[in-house]
């Protein structure tokens, strides 16, 4: 049953679990926004940034691309004011290539309401979720050797892709260019005769659209280790909806192409701010067609997003990305453009059945 809340007083008792609305009222964005973050701080090192206000009411209200969302929360003891124990969101794919699996975007325990069993409330209440949905597996992103790794574990989740979280440094605390790992030593960004750039910031354009889906569709053949999950297929409505979605739940959203001289697109990458004020935001594609590699258009779209991002006079001080272990083309690129290594993550799956 679906149950929308509305005061905090209104909150169930503990020891089960809410199944929420896709409206969240403010007071219920509140409870589990006070969650992620108090998890945030409790278990993510220093200086990593945690998600802002924004980011977590967008999360809440707007779906992913060709997904459903389900929004799970156990009620904290002790009465009015309390909020939630434990929250979790699960990402349930309608593409064709993964309607047989699922995503958990957000499994997280407030730190003083660890040891009671909450966390496992919410496993159980995930599963019976996936199993009515008839999902196969469930993959979700852990930090290497941390607690939820082990809470993981535990029950049946395996690492299938391993990940590497690099940080480049665009800016210093007051604004001023970091010309020691993204300015001058690098140089400026050089494209081959008959290439240029196309970019924009927000929602692609209807004419771009198509365009942009099929280098988009170079992302295919990223490395996806063990995972069931397959990278989505695009086309011009899917890719729009897509960036809109991302709009929609609050983000700033900038993408950088690279147009052929045939009139096709050769490259692309996509950095988002998933809340205003963010000083560190996430990029989240970048990719070659596989007819233009090897003609140092990856550097070129990551060197123009930098100049993008200071041009638009953004807060952001730097960007963060992932990568795979076995993709060493991405990884050389991003050496040479001064990221450092910050962490390790890893993709961990579990079946359902």
């Amino acid at each position: 049953m679906i149950r929308t809340v509305r005061r905090m007083s209104d909150l169930p008792r503990p020891g089960v679990v809410e199944r929420l609305s896709s409206t969240p009222s403010e007071t219920e964005i509140d409870a589990w926004h006070a969650v992620v973050t108090a998890a945030h701080r409790h278990d993510m090192p220093a200086g990593v940034p945690g998600p802002g206000r924004v980011e977590t009411a967008g999360q809440l209200r707007v779906p992913a691309a060709r997904s459903r969302i389900v929004r799970l929360a156990v009620p904290a003891p002790g009465g009015d004011g309390d909020g939630y124990a434990g929250v979790a969101l699960i990402r349930l794919f309608e593409d064709d290539v993964n309607r047989r699996t699922a995503w958990i975007g957000r499994l997280a325990v407030r730190p003083d309401q660890r040891r009671r069993g909450v966390g496992s409330l919410l496993w159980h209440e995930i599963r019976a979720v996936l199993e009515r949905e008839r999902r196969d597996s469930v993959s979700l992103e852990l930090e290497i050797g941390s607690v939820g790794e082990q809470f993981a574990k535990e029950r049946g989740f395996e690492c299938g892709l391993q990940l590497v979280l690099y940080v480049q440094r665009i800016a210093d605390e007051d604004g001023g260019e970091a010309g020691d790992e993204a300015g001058d030593e690098i140089g400026a960004p050089e494209l081959p005769d008959g290439y240029r750039f196309v970019e924009w910031t927000g929602v692609v354009p209807a004419a771009n659209a198509a365009l942009f889906a099929g280098v988009r569709n170079a992302m295919a053949d990223a490395p996806m280790g063990e995972l069931d999950q397959q990278p989505m297929r695009w086309d011009a409505e899917s890719i729009t909806a897509a960036q809109r979605g991302f709009v929609e739940r609050g983000g700033h959203l900038f993408t950088v192409t690279v147009a052929a001289p045939d009139g096709t697109y050769a490259a692309l990458t996509e950095v988002g701010v998933r809340s205003p004020g963010d000083l560190r935001a996430q990029q989240y594609e970048t990719a070659v067609a596989p007819a233009h590699r090897g003609l140092g258009l990856g550097r070129a779209v990551k060197l123009r997003m930098v100049q993008l991002l200071r041009a638009q006079e953004t807060p952001v001080r730097e960007i963060c990305t992932h990568v795979a272990d076995d993709n060493g083309p991405m990884r050389a690129v991003n050496k040479l453009l001064g990221y450092r290594p910050e962490r390790s993550v890893g993709i961990f799956q579990a079946k359902v059945k």
